[in-house]
């Protein structure tokens, strides 16, 4: 334990605790207008099936929504955006039969819509709201029936520090004004609820954890393979049938708690954390997708860099930037704990500052002040005095923080917010801008599902610092540790990445991301691209630390064919529309990017900003003139799983022979093996008791 109080940033530790607390207004579920006579619609079933494998995984989400009415209505279901994912399947089943939609502009897509609904027809539609929430209509749903629709999204999968984490979003972030004077949410499950994991790794793991969910069961079938999943009693059934069991087998692994409960709730996000097993070596792994007789292949490279990041132990100024907006009421406080925390694990010869912000900015320490027990204790009862309220002026708040820096001292500047800019400055590229002037990382903690990602993950790219994402209901023990090492260790820089062909004709292009920038201890780096031709390739990595130079070499392997991992098309087109917006965010919108945009869109089934899903009957889609491209992909993906569920577990390692990084990947620093996991299950144990004591206090 004496390591983990010499930790630097043991701040972020706490702050985490506080987006555990509830308090949000809002949750996945069936909107229906605030000021409407309409009668609510119910969710009567929600099945959560995730599959994690090769890198990514695909969440798929069946659902079942009910009208008790006498009038037929329209069913909008919303749900937050998760991170790095695009909806590429939604199915509707019309008259007994699944529906795969398919992808148009955004406006000619709802145009569809709208026909098929004025002429009673049935009919669906998946929109993105932005970086905030999928929405989907159905309609109609008719007296007295049920309707029922599948998602599926796709999205990479990280392992940092040797710690995965995956996250079910289902809170919103209470963010969006707009929405929550317009719609209430029905957020209830009224029947069967199951949520099923299958992770098929090919690295060892030793720790699957639920910290959220203490109902959940945990099988592990190999230290390659593990199953998490829960029920309420409604649910047992459907989730007997995934797990290969009888209905009475799987409610007996439930706990009681869970095996009477009936109805869910979805207002809780879900998240598993694992833990990779000690010792695993650095390493370069590839998985790649080529139909048979296509010139062009797919390829997704993952970097995991060896342990060679030595210790920052000389005194850091610190500055932290904490939202004080109206949307942090049920937060703050916690917040404000966390900060109190974490001020005491900071190393001597440290300076901080704290920068609040909401309408407008200001320096709560006046400029930097001593870590010592005098100043820590007045300013901590300034913080803690400070009352939630107002809009998010988040650019008066990071101009305030990067004023007065001083130069003769290693600086970085910690952002804390689960708002959107909403007043004073808004545009992405003035940010963009003000963060290019400095020569100062940000570190950022993106605290619930509704905040601006994009924005903050962009401003934190070009800082070359790193964005955090943290789940409102997050137990979050896995990312105390990694944020802690990353920001108490060198970091790579300027990194680049070329391949180019070894007595073969391979040739590579359209790598995303185009610019890579920094990478932090124990951070993983996925890249995706095309091949064409096959055989043996040269990767070659190189960067700087504390301005030495350091370079990495391995060989690859690209295939003729390999139809494994079809999905990785999708995964190449949504990193590769990551880039486009981000130049357009920058340089200014242009309609070239936008065409881009929904060019690959289109081809590859993705719903964005700027393209939608939308389901029709069968001979409409004739009548139309719609390909049903969308349709083929999702069959081609959906027998390529069913084939991975029944075949070993794949070693994707392209570096094997000859290792490109010397040393075994990073893993926290304040662990040290089982004595680390030790430490993470304690941190989990006193969230969930204070989680729990919190409620009790509140009768929540």
């Amino acid at each position: 334990m004496q390591r983990l109080r010499s930790n630097p940033i043991g701040w972020c530790v706490c702050l985490l605790l506080g987006a555990l607390v509830p308090g949000l207004a809002m949750a996945a579920g069936l909107l229906t207008p605030a000021n409407s006579n309409l009668p609510q619609l119910e969710i009567k079933e929600h099945h959560v099936n995730v599959v994690i494998e090769d890198g990514y995984a695909i969440t798929e989400v069946d659902q079942t929504f009910a009208n008790p009415h006498d009038r037929e209505l329209e069913a909008i279901y919303s749900f937050p955006v998760p991170e790095k994912a695009s909806v590429g399947e939604f199915t509707y089943w019309i008259d007994g039969k699944p529906v795969t939609g398919e992808v148009m502009r955004k406006q000619q897509a709802r145009e569809l819509y709208e026909q098929e609904k004025s002429q009673g027809r049935r009919t669906a539609l998946t929109e993105q709201d932005e970086y905030r929430s999928f929405d989907s209509r159905v309609y109609p749903v008719l007296p007295n029936d049920t309707v029922r629709i599948r998602l599926v999204y796709i999205q990479p999968v990280h392992a940092e520090l040797g710690i995965g984490r995956y996250v079910y979003p289902l809170e919103e972030g209470g963010v969006d004004e707009e929405r929550m004077a317009f719609f209430t949410y029905q957020q209830h499950v009224q029947e069967a609820f199951s949520f099923k994991l299958t992770m098929r790794s090919s690295y060892p793991i030793d720790q699957f954890l639920m910290p959220a969910h203490p109902q959940a069961q945990v099988q592990r079938s190999s230290d390659q393979e593990w199953q998490v999943s829960f029920a309420n009693s409604a649910g047992a059934a459907a989730l007997a049938d995934e797990l290969g069991q009888t209905p009475e087998q799987t409610l007996a692994s439930l706990t009681t708690a869970t095996a009477t409960a009936s109805a869910f709730t979805l207002d809780k996000d879900i998240v598993a954390y694992w833990r990779h097993q000690p010792g695993l070596p650095g390493a370069v792994d590839m998985v790649t997708y080529r139909p048979e007789g296509s010139e062009r292949g797919t390829f997704m490279l993952t970097l995991t860099p060896g342990d060679d990041l030595a210790a920052i132990t000389h005194g850091r100024d610190w500055t932290f930037v904490l939202d004080l907006s109206g949307s942090m009421a049920g937060k703050y406080h916690s917040l404000a704990e966390g900060v109190r925390k974490g001020l005491g694990k900071l190393q001597p010869g440290d300076r901080f500052r704290m920068v609040l912000f909401n309408d407008q900015a200001r320096d709560l320490t006046n400029g930097y002040v001593v870590v010592n027990d005098a100043n820590v204790t007045h300013y901590l009862q300034l913080l803690e005095a400070a009352q939630p309220n107002g809009g998010t002026n988040l650019f008066a708040g990071l101009k305030a923080a990067y004023t007065g820096l001083d130069a003769d001292r290693p600086s970085a500047v910690i952002l804390v917010t689960d708002g959107v800019a909403n007043v004073g400055v808004v545009a992405k590229k003035a940010f963009l801008e003000l963060l290019e002037q400095h020569d100062i990382r940000l570190f950022t903690f993106v605290m619930g599902n509704s905040a601006n990602r994009p924005l903050l993950e962009g401003m934190a790219k070009v800082s070359n610092g790193f964005a955090m994402n943290i789940s409102n209901s997050d137990d979050i023990s896995g990312r105390l540790v990694q944020a802690a090492d990353q920001l108490r260790h060198e970091a790579y820089r300027d990194i680049s990445l070329s391949i180019s062909g070894n007595k073969s004709s391979i040739k590579v292009r359209d790598m995303s991301p185009a610019q890579i920038g920094s990478l932090y201890s124990g951070q993983q780096l996925i890249v995706f691209g095309h091949y064409w031709g096959d055989g043996s390739a040269k990767l070659d990595i190189k960067g700087k630390v504390s301005g030495r130079d350091v370079h990495y070499r391995s060989d690859l392997k690209f295939p003729s064919t390999d139809t494994r991992n079809p999905e990785l098309e999708r995964l190449w087109a949504y990193a590769t529309i990551e880039d486009l917006q981000n130049r357009m965010d920058y340089l200014g919108h242009d309609s070239d990017s936008e065409d881009a945009i929904v060019d690959l869109a289109v081809e590859h089934g993705l719903v964005t900003p700027y393209t939608s899903m939308v389901v029709v009957e069968e001979q409409v889609f004739e009548q139309q003139g719609i390909a049903r491209n969308n349709k083929a992909r999702v069959e081609r993906e959906r027998a390529a799983r069913e084939n991975r569920a029944v075949a070993p577990v794949q070693d994707n390692r392209q570096d094997s022979a000859q290792p490109a990084f010397t040393g075994n990947r990073a893993y926290p620093r304040s662990s040290g093996g089982s004595t680390g996991l030790v430490v993470i299950l304690l941190l989990m144990i006193l969230m969930v008791i204070r989680i729990r004591s919190r409620r009790n206090t509140t009768g929540k």
